[in-house]
């Protein structure tokens, strides 16, 4: 297990509050070193801002944008995320212009109000965000930098989804922790064992990351958020949830028994004792996932299927490779089903969907890029929304009644 990042939160304004970034940086380096001399190693130092409307005009974004990446970098944050852009905004437009302007930089977008509703047009606009991303760098790359946000509360450290409340600085851990799950199941006779093992793996960990946090808090009077325990992968068989879900019983995952695995391995995470920030779920990236990829490539993963997944883990559509032609049109109402599903089942959710320039459904990746396993292209099966969808409404939609 590694800490994917140390996600430090806090508002340091445009222009930028230079001894704020300091204050901050050196309380991040001073955290990394804690938790490497405690065996945990620490892969990244990240920086998230509250949405950046709050303190930045759209016009001025790719110019945020590119002194963030200055100067954060130099305070030693190796990623920046400025943030969602609301709904109801023309800010989307200025989005690519300011991922452009340096590979550091993640941004976001909000498909759903804090009022419960989803919003026809923002669908629309991240849609083709999306599809203007897809060709701003070699092999879509920039679409690893942005994602839908569906119902996705702050705090949260997974870039691309990380953003921060207003108020005083904090600080929380996204884990990289999906070896956990093998190493139990392969010791584990039944499900109960398997269940109790990896809640034990968790929880022991959970509790050193917990007593360094809070040593870090009290010196520096900045709130431990707590930890991401999402299931986030590698593309190595050892560090893959796909191959770890397979070895439950599964032929292949995506075949049926997928969805009662999915659910059996979050039902665990949701049972370990911890304090909690973010998705807390299982993340079934694609692109990140050895034993996904390879399921993708044998035409057992589809788009669909893995919105069926969400429903019962983690973090929604992850790094899915779609063809290079794919439109806006097409996309919308992938993103309106994942809103949907957000909404209903009062759970976050994100769509990072990457559309591969001269790609078409059913050719393989080649991407020579150490965080990446290669995979087919997964056809996008969608056509364009009409009649009502085609307006600018914003539709609630409440989570399900129990009682």
């Amino acid at each position: 297990m590694k800490i994917r990042s140390i996600t430090v939160f806090c508002q340091p304004g445009f222009p930028v509050n230079r001894l704020m970034l300091q204050q901050v940086g050196i309380f991040a380096d001073h955290a990394r070193k804690l938790y490497q001399e405690n065996g945990f190693e620490v892969q990244s130092l990240r920086l998230a801002t509250p949405p950046f409307e709050q303190f930045i005009a759209p016009v001025d974004l790719p110019l945020a944008a590119q002194s963030y990446a200055i100067e954060a970098h130099a305070d030693g944050f190796e990623y920046i995320s400025l943030g969602p852009v609301s709904t109801n905004t023309k800010a989307w437009e200025v989005i690519p212009q300011a991922l452009a302007k340096s590979d550091r930089i993640f941004l976001s977008g909000n498909l759903t109000t804090p009022e419960g509703t989803i919003s026809l047009p923002a669908a629309r606009a991240c849609a083709e965000t999306i599809v203007r991303l897809s060709t701003l760098e070699k092999d879509g790359f920039a679409n690893l930098r942005f994602c839908a946000l569906a119902n996705v509360p702050a705090n949260t450290p997974f870039f691309p989804a990380a953003y921060a409340q207003p108020g005083r600085a904090s600080f929380a851990l996204a884990l990289e922790a999906a070896d956990l799950a093998p190493q139990a199941f392969s010791q584990a006779r039944t499900f109960q064992e398997a269940s109790e093992l990896l809640i034990k793996a968790i929880e022991e960990n959970a509790k050193k990351l917990e007593e360094i946090g809070n040593r870090l808090s009290k010196m520096y009077t900045y709130e431990f958020k707590g930890l991401d325990f999402t299931l986030a992968p590698y593309p190595s068989d050892a560090i893959s949830i796909g191959r770890a879900l397979e070895s439950l019983g599964i032929e292949a995952f995506g075949k049926p028994g997928s969805l009662l695995a999915s659910a059996f391995l979050t039902n665990t995470l949701d049972q370990a004792r911890f304090t909690r920030t973010g998705f807390n779920g299982l993340m079934l990236p694609v692109l990140e996932d050895s034993g996904l990829a390879r399921s993708a490539s044998d035409g057992n993963l589809s788009v669909r299927d893995l919105l069926l997944f969400s429903s019962v883990c983690g973090a929604g559509l992850d790094v899915i490779p779609l063809p290079g032609d794919t439109t806006a049109e097409e996309l919308t109402p992938i993103l309106l089903d994942l809103a949907a599903l957000s909404l209903r089942l009062n759970k976050a959710l994100t769509a990072r969907l990457m559309p591969i320039p001269g790609k078409k459904a059913g050719e393989m990746t080649e991407f020579d890029f150490a965080f990446f396993a290669n995979s087919r292209i997964l056809p996008v099966n969608s056509t364009p929304l009409l009649g009502k969808f085609s307006g600018n409404e914003e539709i609630k939609i409440s989570p399900r009644k129990t009682e």
